[in-house]
């Protein structure tokens, strides 16, 4: 039990926790985002969720793509498909025992570009910007798969 609590006040799994939470709370903000669009819009993926908006009238020119909602969908995949990876990985990274300072550089680069790839994906700034933000991500987690592999690897 002992080793349990010394991981949990390790310096670098405290800010490992704290920039997790960050992304992981950036990414479900996406889901209420695409909410909000859908609601303003009056785009809405299922015919229940139509009935609502419709008033009693045709609930199928409620259900329909429409570009905004799709753009934050878009966004909110990208999250996932990078956020669920940082963190899987940030966790082995962490228990690898790296120097604070490296491992917060790692988890401060990682929640800052996935907060300008947001932030490029939709105001849309012009590319590269989210192609950068996207593999200054992407290079993060392929940093600390590097470490961790060079470090404990078991081949």
């Amino acid at each position: 039990m002992s080793t349990i609590k010394q991981f949990a006040d390790s310096e670098v799994f405290r800010a490992f926790a704290t920039y997790v939470a960050v992304v992981l709370l950036k990414m479900m903000l996406m889901s209420l985002c695409t909410s909000f669009y859908r609601i303003k819009l009056g785009v809405f993926a299922n015919p229940e969720d139509a009935h609502g908006h419709a008033k009693g009238g045709d609930v199928k020119k409620f259900i329909r793509i429409d570009e905004t909602v799709e753009r934050v969908r878009r966004c909110h995949l990208n999250d996932i498909e990078n956020i669920v990876p940082f963190v899987g990985l940030g966790l082995v990274y962490v228990l690898s025992n790296p120097e604070l300072s490296t491992a917060l550089l790692h988890f401060r680069i990682f929640a800052g570009s996935r907060i300008a790839h947001t932030i490029s994906y939709l105001t849309p700034l012009p590319q590269p910007s989210r192609a950068l933000t996207f593999f200054i991500g992407f290079l993060v987690n392929c940093s600390m798969g590097y470490a961790i592999l060079s470090s404990i690897s078991y081949f």
